[in-house]
């Protein structure tokens, strides 16, 4: 319960450096994956670019893309066959609905919730996990394809809340209450 609760915290805070990081266009999406990056060193952080090409490559296996989001964000869109994770399971649950033989790629939001995740997998032992570099909001901010949960195209993503929703360009922005 700690964990969760000091999680929580670290989201608020990594909310309030948004605000503070906010650029001319209004994103601070570049200070907080500089935060991710210094909170999680464990974690590999990919592209979003450098994913959309394994993706349409022909040559690679296609990697598992596992959504650590709420319900609510999951449900306006995410990436096309991703598959969503409770951002609270336990490594032992995400172990028993991954192959542990194919490669992981993780996302939330901005990033922070996906590489405390990646952490989670790697502190026991699975290590082909790496976190998509400012999530779902750089992927849509870049006009890289999304799905509903009614596997059609859209491309609008759940804001997380008011501070965050700065990070994604408006037109990408869906109309929805901020998660809990």
């Amino acid at each position: 319960m700690i964990y969760v609760g000091s999680g929580l915290v670290v989201m608020i805070l990594v909310g309030l450096i948004a605000i503070l990081w906010a650029g001319p266009r209004g994103t601070g999406l570049a200070g907080i994956k500089r935060t991710i990056r210094m909170r999680f060193p464990a974690v590999r952080q990919m592209p979003p670019q450098e994913l959309k090409e394994w993706l349409a490559s022909p040559t690679n296996s296609r990697p598992q893309l596992l959504d650590v989001r709420q319900l609510p964000e999951y449900s306006i869109s995410h990436l096309p066959g991703a598959k969503r994770i409770d951002p609270r399971a336990t490594t032992d649950s995400i172990l028993s609905e991954i192959d542990t033989n194919r490669p992981v790629v993780v996302y939330c939001s901005v990033g922070y919730r996906s590489s405390r995740l990646a952490t989670q997998l790697i502190d026991s032992g699975f290590t082909n996990v790496v976190n998509l570099e400012g999530s779902i909001f750089e992927w849509a901010n870049k006009g890289f394809e999304l799905e509903g949960t009614d596997g059609k195209s859209t491309n609008k993503v759940h804001p997380y809340s008011p501070a965050f929703a700065r990070m994604l360009k408006p037109k990408y922005r869906a109309d929805a209450k901020a998660v809990e």
